[in-house]
């Protein structure tokens, strides 16, 4: 990339969505830049480092392709050695979450793309070319823009929860859920409304008792997701209770919490647990766009036709969990950084 010069396409994002639109992109000639975000403290604690939460997972069972089986010698033949080194031992059962996001990244830069270690703080879309500001750089021209900075889950902030991230600690049921180490054990559940209600019912199809932990006295969600809650025979319901630790050793990882009473008593319970999945909403990365884009009520990023990835801003795409709040899925993600790179490929030949 040289001073002055105007990128054809730039991928703000380095999930899945982002990778796979950089693929295509890159196959379509493109040329892209992807700018993957910057490796630092406080991405690190808002789970916005490069390569996406996926990187944060452990085992992946899910996305097509991966069924369980040692991949390290594919992965020691695809992967540079200065990152293969990088990494963590293949264990042999399945690919985890930092292999296939490093396999999606080799597979991107092995086509030609271009991606920088920073992240974006600034864009202007106001006008053709969208000019795009670094964190430590040169601003960037761009023709087009997908934006795949995906959303990060929220979190409770606890000393105890970090310790225990992937190691019982959740916050995806779908990715983890059926993972061996869950499986005919007694889980944790921790919020809610409709979502938490959907991961604790998912979850009751492989553990052994579901705790859901809410902090009020009613449920937030639907009528018929609450009624699915207290009707199931697997689920036990703990209303005015707050989760203040996970409890754990560095054998087993999680095995239990400890819950303290809403009600303003100082009244504490202990759970045995193997696993705590939060279940408190996501938070898209959105800010930087500074009111840019339209946004829903959530603050995911609208597209504007049906089945498209377009934004309400003609030549910026959106891809990936950024404008999903419903599957929020690496393989759902993927696919709509596919859409995105052949929504932008067909954007810019009807412009030129």
């Amino acid at each position: 990339m040289s001073e002055g010069s105007l990128e054809n396409v730039v991928i703000i994002g380095s999930g899945p969505a982002g990778w796979c639109a950089a693929t295509y992109a890159a196959r379509a000639q493109l040329n892209p830049l992807v700018f993957e975000g910057a490796i630092t403290e406080e991405n690190r604690m808002s789970g916005t480092l490069p390569l996406g939460q996926l990187a944060l997972t452990s085992e992946v069972e899910n996305y097509a392709g991966f069924p369980a089986g040692d991949l390290a010698a594919f992965l020691d033949s695809s992967l540079p050695e200065n990152r293969r080194l990088m990494m963590a031992p293949h264990a042999g059962e399945g690919v985890t979450g930092p292999e296939l996001m490093e396999l999606m990244r080799q597979q991107a830069v092995n086509f030609g793309t271009r991606v920088i270690t920073d992240d974006i703080l600034k864009v202007d879309f106001s006008k053709r070319p969208f000019t795009l500001t670094p964190a430590g750089g040169d601003e960037i021209q761009a023709k087009c823009v997908i934006v795949a900075t995906g959303a990060s889950a929220n979190w409770l902030g606890l000393e105890s929860e970090e310790r225990f991230k992937n190691y019982g600690v959740s916050a995806c049921a779908v990715c983890d859920g059926a993972l061996p180490r869950f499986r005919e054990k007694e889980l944790v559940v921790v919020g809610g409304g409709d979502s938490a209600v959907e991961e604790a019912t998912y979850l009751t199809k492989f553990a052994s008792r579901v705790h859901l932990i809410h902090r009020r006295d009613e449920l937030r969600a639907s009528k018929i997701m609450a009624k699915r809650a207290h009707e199931s025979e697997k689920i036990d319901i703990h209303f005015n209770s707050a989760l203040i630790e996970v409890l754990g050793d560095d054998s087993n990882g999680v095995t239990g919490v400890r819950l303290q009473s809403t009600t303003g008593s100082d009244e504490e319970t202990t759970l045995k647990a193997a696993g705590v999945f939060l279940a408190i909403g996501h938070t898209p990365n959105t800010g930087f766009l500074d009111g840019q884009l339209d946004l829903t009520s959530k603050k995911y990023v609208v597209w504007k036709n049906h089945f498209r990835t377009s934004t309400n801003v003609e030549g910026v795409f959106a891809a990936g969990d950024v404008a999903d709040d419903y599957y929020r899925q690496a393989i759902s993600a993927a696919g709509t950084g596919c859409m995105a790179a052949l929504d932008a490929e067909r954007w810019l030949a009807e412009q030129e």
